[in-house]
């Protein structure tokens, strides 16, 4: 029997783990989502008769609402500190040919049809541009609600209007998210731990392992 230190080395197999999300990434998501989760449950409390009557204490529920929804920046903000951050913004903002290849084949639920992605696909790339423009108007509508004082009633009403339709539009989309997450393990994985499977990366983005590894099998390496 050969020694421990003759033993062949371990081959590699779809058990080996790449780096996707640094640490940074990771917290930033968390912090958003726990933003979010917040704004969204405090919308509910207060635009729902029935959580309204069990919540109660509605001025520190609106407090807590507006607050909860000015700071979904500060994670982002915080996060342009990040290389790897700022690096995956990158990606998110740019659309090539494959992308195009990815919606048609998703709008026509082509399962047949291999789907090219790189790091981030092409249905992440769109929620996050729809999102992050969501925020924005949402917090600048929400601000108007807030400082009464800004603007006249008319522009007041017109923001409240505005505000609360695309409120539920977002929680629907993010319904949708949790929804796709759930029933993804190894995306899941990968936001908790850091790291993705080998046969997760080669399925759902073979772009992105192509980039960082090229055509030769990755050994023990990961992504700084």
């Amino acid at each position: 029997m050969p020694r421990p230190s003759e033993a062949a080395p371990r081959p590699v197999g779809s058990a080996e783990r790449i780096r996707r999300f640094s640490r940074a990434e990771r917290w930033i998501h968390r912090s958003t989502a726990a933003l979010m989760g917040l704004c969204v449950a405090t919308a509910a409390c207060l635009y729902l008769p029935a959580l309204a009557e069990l919540v109660g204490r509605r001025r520190l529920v609106v407090t807590v609402h507006v607050w909860s929804g000015l700071l979904l920046v500060v994670p982002f903000l915080l996060g342009l500190a990040s290389r790897a951050f700022r690096a995956d913004l990158r990606r998110l903002g740019r659309f090539g040919p494959h992308d195009g290849v990815w919606l048609r084949a998703a709008l026509r639920r082509d399962r047949l049809t291999r789907r090219p992605a790189g790091k981030f696909n092409a249905g992440q790339k769109v929620y996050a541009g729809w999102l992050a423009g969501a925020v924005l108007v949402m917090a600048g509508t929400g601000t108007l609600m807030w400082w009464t004082g800004l603007v006249p009633l008319a522009r007041r009403t017109a923001a409240t209007f505005v505000h609360d339709w695309l409120a539920l539009a977002v929680a629907v989309v993010l319904a949708a998210h949790v929804g796709k997450a759930l029933a993804d393990p190894g995306a899941r994985r990968g936001l908790r731990t850091g790291s993705v499977g080998r046969a997760w990366a080669e399925r759902e983005h073979p772009l992105w392992r192509h980039e960082r590894y090229g055509p030769h099998e990755p050994h023990e390496r990961h992504e700084e």
